[in-house]
């Protein structure tokens, strides 16, 4: 499958509505003092140094690139319109999502949504092994072992379609989110979640009060009202603290990230045959490897 990403999009810059004064911070619009609750509460991260990077996560520079075969490419067929497309910086897996990555979320799944009463939400997330059948082929051991056993830990995940991909992604965000606002302190580990009542992002944003049980000390509330009180109130986008969603990266995100900032036909330039030593390819002139790069990441731990 393809990488899932899923991908923070960086924040784009915004109007600036605030103008720095010697004793107080006051809206450029208004005039009132902002962070104060003699006036009124209203509340801005003024200190925000940046997105922080979610687990595993690196970033791309956006840039302008061209996409689609170019006449050069005369080893392929010129069967699309190359065109140059801009894309907005953001961020990328470093790696494949790994067969021990997407047993963690079959794993989460089964441990949260009782089996017994909800089967489907477990069986409707695994990977469809039998894509490893073919007529000539002797690939029978994969369709029993590849996801599941030790040897294949990290090798890509396959036989995930796109309903899946995209849940995953949904899953990946909300795990994510849980562990910084505990990590802040937020909120506390609660591992007898169950069925519906587990960490949600969307409603922890839009629905807030539903996580009282987990909730451990909110942030500073200034509004005069005190809605929340001495416990605090929970985290809000405004804040920068929680992630955007994760998702699958477009097509010319892809492209941009496995380029890596190069022009060339190739990451490692323009001679496909130099790149046998470098990517996971099989129809490089004189390639005789088939996964070698998934086989070197097998044989050590993830970073």
């Amino acid at each position: 499958m393809k990488r899932s990403i899923l991908s923070s999009i960086t924040a784009l810059g915004a109007l600036v509505l605030l103008a720095s004064g010697c004793a107080k911070t006051s809206s450029n619009t208004t005039g009132m003092a902002l962070n104060d609750r003699k006036n009124g509460g209203f509340q801005i991260n003024l200190g925000y140094k940046g997105q922080e990077t979610g687990p595993g996560l690196v970033f791309i520079e956006g840039g302008t690139l061209t996409m689609g075969r170019v006449e050069e490419d005369v080893l392929r067929d010129w069967n699309n319109q190359p065109r140059r497309v801009t894309v907005s910086s953001f961020y990328l897996d470093e790696n494949e999502v790994t067969n021990a990555d997407y047993r963690e979320y079959l794993y989460w799944l089964r441990r949260v949504y009782d089996y017994d009463y909800y089967p489907q939400i477990y069986q409707s997330a695994l990977p469809d092994t039998l894509v490893w059948r073919d007529k000539m082929g002797l690939n029978d051991m994969y369709v029993e072992n590849y996801l599941r056993h030790p040897a294949y830990n990290f090798y890509p995940v396959v036989g995930v379609n796109w309903e899946q991909s995209m849940r995953f992604c949904q899953w990946r965000t909300d795990r994510v989110n849980e562990q910084i606002l505990i990590d802040k302190g937020i909120l506390t580990v609660m591992n007898t979640q169950a069925d519906d009542q587990n960490f949600n992002s969307e409603v922890y944003l839009y629905k807030q009060g539903e996580y009282t049980q987990q909730n451990r000390k909110g942030l500073k509330d200034l509004s005069p009202a005190q809605v929340y009180g001495k416990e605090g109130r929970p985290a809000r986008i405004e804040d920068g603290i929680l992630l955007p969603k994760y998702r699958l990266p477009t097509e010319a995100e892809w492209e941009q990230g496995c380029r890596g900032g190069t022009s060339t036909r190739f990451w490692w330039g323009d001679d496909a045959s130099d790149g046998k030593d470098k990517d996971n390819v099989l129809d490089v002139p004189g390639a005789k490897y088939a996964i070698r790069a998934a086989a070197k990441s097998a044989s050590r731990a993830r970073p």
